[in-house]
């Protein structure tokens, strides 16, 4: 019984030590994240010329919380689809343009967008950017000269199809960013290219260079009338899709013929 009585003591000694040293090293944080979506669904037909989505977010704390000193700051991401991509440079040889050497980067997002009160770097430390991977310049780091021009080359590029974005002043706070309950809003831009599928919305809440909470939504994408009966054909009967495909070309060629032909 002594001894069942003495672990029992080590047992309860142990787990408040512990329980010490945890609130030690992760302070708990009264401030909280409330998130609306304008919509959770976007649907894309042959119409569709791209969209924007409205974030509203609220912070809201505990009356006895002190306040920030410096105010609050928010660093919106939004997460398209993820899939392999593969980027190509180009070399002249022999006067024609052909492919020379390549990078592939695995689980890169098709979408992203960035959205913030000011510049990342003046929201947290290089250090916390890329442990919480925020910013196209943490996206998919790869050590090595040539990789990082492979990578900014992806950037580039998608950047200037309207798929990358990072905006360090599309974040509004309609309220006081130091008082008790602070309202912000931001535009969550969509181009007409936009891929389909899942896309994620992460939103941070900082202050002092800190983290302090974070909250997530999600938005889907889907491709409505007769682009989804198109989609499902070609991905359900790839086969029929194909030759379905290849007698309509024969058959416009032909009529194009018999049309324009010249007696």
């Amino acid at each position: 019984m002594s001894t069942n009585a003495s672990m029992q003591r080590h047992s309860i000694c142990f787990a408040t030590l512990i329980a010490v040293l945890v609130g030690i090293s992760f302070p708990a944080h009264s401030e909280r994240l409330v998130l609306s979506l304008s919509t959770h669904r976007v649907l894309i037909n042959s119409s569709f010329t791209g969209a924007e989505l409205v974030l509203f977010g609220a912070v809201e704390r505990d009356a006895a919380s002190a306040t920030r000193r410096g105010g609050y700051d928010i660093i919106v991401q939004v997460t398209g689809p993820r899939e392999k991509v593969v980027t190509r440079r180009k070399e002249r040889m022999l006067g024609v343009w052909v492919n020379a050497e390549s990078q592939s980067f695995e689980n890169t997002p098709t979408y992203m967008a960035v959205l913030a009160n000011k510049p990342l770097t003046s929201i947290a430390g290089p250090e916390l950017l890329q442990r919480l991977q925020l910013g196209l310049n943490q996206m998919n780091p790869v050590k090595g000269d040539a990789s990082d021009v492979f990578r900014e080359a992806l950037i580039r590029l998608n950047t200037e199809h309207g798929l990358y974005r990072e905006d360090p002043s599309a974040v509004t706070f309609i309220t006081d960013s130091r008082a008790q309950s602070t309202l912000f809003r931001t535009t969550i831009p969509l181009p007409a290219n936009v891929p389909i599928g899942n896309y994620q919305v992460d939103v941070r809440l900082f202050a002092d260079g800190a983290a302090l909470a974070q909250q997530s939504s999600a938005i889907e994408i889907v491709k409505v009338g007769f682009e989804q009966f198109v989609a499902n054909a070609a991905h359900e009967y790839g086969l029929l899709y194909g030759l379905a495909a290849t007698s309509i070309a024969l058959l416009t060629g032909w009529l194009a013929s018999v049309v324009f032909r010249r007696d």
